[in-house]
């Protein structure tokens, strides 16, 4: 009488709730969109057929929009790493 082969161990899934770091290439592009989409907003707004008022009106707005942006994004970092679970104490070494 031969036994029924014993099923594998379940595998684990280590916690890898340490920070994760970007790579220097998604950086890059990262800075570069941002770059790109500045400099074609603002020679839009440059050499829109406008009164000068209405092209800085148009400015300020996109200045407004973009640090709102920035805001907005480090608020919700903030919130998310804040609802994380911390195995080690706040001045404790990774």
């Amino acid at each position: 009488m031969s036994r029924a082969p014993r099923p594998p161990d379940p595998v684990r899934m280590t916690d890898t709730s340490g920070k994760q770091q970007n790579t220097a290439a998604f950086y890059g592009q990262a800075v570069a969109s941002f770059s790109v989409a500045m400099a074609a907003t603002a020679l839009g707004i440059f050499r829109l057929d406008a009164d000068a008022w209405v092209r800085a009106f148009l400015a300020i707005a996109v200045l407004y929009l973009v640090t709102s942006a920035f805001t907005l994004a480090k608020v919700i970092r903030d919130r998310q790493e804040a609802a994380a679970p911390h195995p080690h104490g706040p001045f404790e070494k990774f």
